[in-house]
């Protein structure tokens, strides 16, 4: 799927409307309003609030499927290799996108819309699939051990990193890193989850056979 710059500029404003008033806070006038656009205009590229939720949530996951499906298919990767990928480029788009992210998490965690929430299983499930599919390939080349919980996995790598996120502060108190510019702090902190996701990920999986 894709979107004209017009409709670009319109989900983008859509997505910090929605991490800042939340679902049902924001309306779709609020919407207009904000990208300087008519109402007419989101209906006619949208059709609803719940059409222009759902295409934000494909088109910023859109990516992460093709890059997904492409790991799968390269033979020039151990499966160890295409796992560290995975951490390493799923960490920075949710630093990148930390909007987008606080949308689903928020809409998780309060469970009124129904809607929402079966897109978010939908799309969570197709990437599911596919690193599925990465484990499923290593544990046929006896990298992997077998019996591995998969969507436990995943929830390990997003719950930590989500976590850093938000406690972001408290760990650079508690490691006397004031010292260090925003920048600085803030690629050593990535750096450091990602390590260890990877140590947890490598314990999760190493074949012990």
């Amino acid at each position: 799927m894709s979107f004209s710059d017009k409709q670009l500029q319109i989900l983008t404003i859509s997505e910090k409307l929605f991490a800042s008033r939340g679902f049902d806070g924001t309306s779709i006038r609020d919407i207009a309003e904000e990208a300087g656009v008519n109402i007419a205009m989101i209906s006619y590229y949208f059709g609803s609030k719940e059409k222009l939720m759902e295409s934000i949530f494909k088109e910023r996951t859109n990516q992460i499927r093709l890059r997904l499906e492409s790991l799968l298919k390269d033979e020039t990767l151990t499966p160890f290799e295409k796992i560290w990928i995975v951490v390493d480029e799923y960490a920075e788009k949710v630093i990148q996108k930390q909007q987008f992210n606080k949308i689903m998490y928020v809409e998780q965690m309060l469970g009124k819309n129904t809607e929402i929430l079966s897109l978010i299983r939908d799309l969570k499930r197709q990437n599911t699939e596919l690193i599925e599919k990465i484990i499923k390939d290593g544990q046929r080349k006896k990298f992997f051990r077998k019996n591995v919980d998969v969507v436990l996995m995943i929830n390990t790598m997003s719950g930590i990193i989500m976590q850093s996120l938000i406690n972001k502060d408290y760990y650079r108190l508690y490691n006397n890193l004031q010292s260090l510019s925003d920048d600085e702090y803030n690629a050593l902190l990535k750096k450091k989850v990602v390590e260890h996701i990877k140590l947890c990920f490598k314990s999760i999986l190493s074949n012990e056979e």
